[in-house]
């Protein structure tokens, strides 16, 4: 607003005229500097932390901040071991190289730094959610929560610290636990859209769309990204709400026009819609632009499937498989349906060979074998179909449809052994 405005602008007429005023003075240089960096200006901010140093060598706080400011990880370490080696307990610098050297994998000295980072600073909220994530990443679950209500206790009006400790108790299956402290964080914060999405993501697992959708819209008063907007466009479409969906995945688009996954998303939605052209044309223009999209060849081929040019379906299934995808239940998939399409083309051989290839790689893929039983007794092998089928229903118990082709296997061999 004009009003902000006219303080950053009173604030910073302020610290230029203490420099005026003091221009050998470390400290002017050094609040001028916090100052610029807090409005975005990093390289004056790194001009006034050097001059401040130049002034006063030992500036902790300064070589702290220059740190935070340098995109090289070994410079920015250089920077906060010199602010350690003025001040062993400057519990900024040692939660900054903690979080440094946590993500060199080096955890065990990460793991100390952010101990003492809490022990010389202990209302620093930021501090207690980095070892609270360095020990849920080691499945160190208890002391990762004890650390989390250590940080809540000396620190009960941080948001962050709320929200994070709601994320863990997701995480950890205290589901109901995490929606307390979602809320808090947005009692303390009102505009904290994080938890808000957070809390909606929660109320969806437990299908309570409707106030799901309610938090996720507040949420978009606060701020309209796309972080908000793709669970909310994921919401519509599991509910049928084919249209909002259409709405919300085309403004996540115009925000994020590059993303793979909005785009994909936007497809799959046209497709439910009943714009099947367009979702084409979508899904061709982001394998233009990416040809290893491996959803989008999956996505082209129910397209095709659906029209009934099974031809075309299975070119799109051949070039999934062509991204040779590691995850063996994707791969599992796509030669499920791969068959699904041979058997449509009446390729009775080649499709009996991908759900072959399918069952090879998830035995567990009931469905697959029965249509194995099902091409089988198709030619007239019985006893290879019952196998079959038998095996299928091992893992469907409960399927009627398996248990009527078992039905009719019997009454085919006593006909054929009454004719004997």
């Amino acid at each position: 607003t004009v009003q902000q405005n006219n303080v950053w602008v009173s604030r910073e007429a302020l610290f230029r005229s203490g420099i005026q005023t003091l221009p050998h003075n470390a400290k002017v240089h050094y609040n001028y500097a916090n100052f610029l960096k807090d409005s975005g200006r990093h390289s004056e901010a790194v001009h006034h932390y050097s001059l401040a140093l130049r002034l006063y060598p030992r500036h902790a706080s300064a070589m702290n901040n220059l740190g935070t400011l340098t995109h090289s990880p070994e410079e920015a370490e250089r920077y906060y071991r010199k602010a350690l080696d003025i001040n062993p307990q400057h519990n900024r610098a040692l939660f900054n190289l903690g979080n440094l050297i946590k993500s060199q994998g080096k955890e065990k000295e990460a793991e100390a730094l952010l101990r003492d980072s809490i022990r010389y600073g202990p209302h620093f909220a930021d501090a207690y959610s980095s070892l609270a994530s360095l020990y849920a990443e080691q499945k160190r679950f208890a002391e990762a929560n004890e650390v989390y209500l250590k940080g809540i206790e000396n620190c009960p009006d941080n948001s962050d610290l709320h929200n994070n400790y709601g994320v863990f108790l997701v995480d950890t299956g205290e589901g109901q636990l995490a929606s307390s402290h979602y809320r808090e964080a947005i009692r303390l914060k009102p505009a904290h859209y994080v938890a808000m999405v957070n809390l909606g993501r929660l109320l969806r697992s437990s299908n309570e769309n409707k106030e799901a959708e309610s938090w996720y819209k507040r949420a978009l008063r606060v701020t309209r990204k796309v972080d908000i907007l793709a669970p909310l466009g994921a919401l519509y479409y599991n509910t049928g709400r084919y249209e909002d969906a259409l709405l919300v995945y085309k403004e996540a688009a115009v925000l994020q026009p590059d993303s793979t996954d909005i785009w994909l998303a936007l497809a799959q939605v046209l497709v439910m819609a009943g714009s099947a052209a367009e979702a084409e044309e979508v899904t061709l223009d982001i394998i233009s632009r990416e040809n290893s999209c491996l959803e989008c060849y999956r996505l082209l081929s129910a397209i095709y499937s659906k029209h009934g040019n099974y031809t075309k379906a299975l070119e799109a299934l051949d070039l999934a498989l062509q991204q040779n995808p590691s995850d063996l239940t994707v791969r599992a998939e796509l030669y499920f349906s791969k068959g699904n399409q041979l058997r449509e083309m009446n390729q009775l051989d080649r499709a009996f060979e991908s759900y072959r290839l399918a069952v090879r790689l998830k035995p567990n893929q009931s469905q697959a074998w029965m249509n194995m039983g099902g091409i089988q007794h198709i030619k007239g092998d019985y006893a290879a179909a019952r196998m079959y089928y038998q095996r299928a229903l091992l893992l469907s118990p409960g399927s009627k449809l398996l248990k009527e082709n078992l039905a009719k296997l019997d009454r085919l061999e006593k006909r054929l052994t009454g004719e004997h």
